[in-house]
């Protein structure tokens, strides 16, 4: 769908001005601008952009999928009736879009659990946050609309704690830190960030654990304060330290991108008590580790 800005339009934001020229919902539009399916004068735009009017709109909408279960696999480290907290495999995708319509763990969790059907966004259903194809570990789910809800929230306070263990290029000078840098849609490439400073705050929080000098990595806890789209890949690549195995942002050739979500804790949405879930590094994260030896600086933690 290709269309003429009309300057009738001029400030507003162009989720909105897709919501106006395609009826649809003004959430279903932000998620096509979100996605890389919205260009402006042949380039991609954040949702919040504004238009002046007259811009050229190139809106493609995909053709519309139900949402099927399918058994995919993951594993589950905590369940109740309101909540369960699962092990995601490294190369599935969270939930459709981009292309990906099957063999998404959505189609997996209401396979497993087909009561979710309902229970949040659509397509999405009982999903809380997600986690990158390639990253391995923890995900929260919500079985009932009510915890759906309180978890969200929770997430927005910042109250849910999120750990990540990264094996990352270089060695550090200092043993933790902080990047502060806000994070937007790479203007080069859709399905890239980049840290912009029109960007949505963004702050991530790192420990050096271990480091190899000779073969120059490094193995760091990280903890999201924030979680926008690839914040831990973009602020470590935005500090000289990508991630090993993360060729879109600078990491050296790996069998499998090294970032693993091994903790989560929150807050029971029902009972209110604190729950918290690790998970064991897979074999291939592992295998990479014992493959260094002894770290020159740290030690790997037990279990890891």
């Amino acid at each position: 769908m290709k269309r003429i800005i009309d300057p009738e339009l001029a400030g507003e934001r162009i989720d909105k001005v897709v919501s106006v020229l395609t009826g649809l919902s003004r959430r279903v539009a932000h998620t096509l601008v979100e996605s890389g399916e919205v260009l402006v004068d042949g380039s991609a735009v954040s949702p919040k952009d504004r238009v002046e009017g007259g811009e050229r709109v190139t809106i493609r909408i995909p053709a519309k999928q139900i949402l099927e279960a399918e058994d995919v696999p993951f594993g589950v480290r905590y369940e109740d009736e309101n909540v369960a907290v699962i092990d995601k495999p490294a190369g599935v995708v969270v939930h459709p879009g981009a292309g990906v319509v099957r063999g998404t763990l959505a189609a997996g969790l209401l396979h497993r659990w087909p009561q979710i059907r309902g229970v949040g966004a659509e397509d999405r259903w009982g999903i809380v946050h997600r986690l990158d194809r390639d990253t391995s570990g923890l995900l929260l789910v919500a079985k009932t609309e009510d915890a759906h809800r309180s978890l969200t929230n929770a997430l927005a306070e910042r109250s849910v704690k999120r750990n990540y263990l990264a094996l990352v290029e270089g060695v550090f000078s200092l043993p933790a830190g902080t990047v502060d840098a806000p994070i937007g849609r790479d203007p080069r490439n859709s399905r890239r960030r980049a840290v912009r400073r029109d960007g949505r705050m963004a702050r991530t929080h790192y420990r050096r654990v271990a480091s190899w000098e000779e073969q120059g990595v490094s193995l760091v806890e990280v903890q999201l304060e924030t979680g926008r789209t690839h914040q831990i890949r973009v602020h470590m690549a935005s500090i000289e330290h990508p991630v090993v195995g993360d060729a879109v942002y600078g990491g050296r050739p790996s069998p499998r991108m090294w970032l693993h979500a091994q903790s989560l804790s929150f807050r029971h949405p029902v009972g209110g008590q604190e729950i918290t879930v690790t998970s064991p590094l897979p074999d291939a994260l592992q295998d990479m580790l014992d493959e260094l030896g002894e770290p020159d600086i740290g030690a790997v933690p037990a279990g890891s």
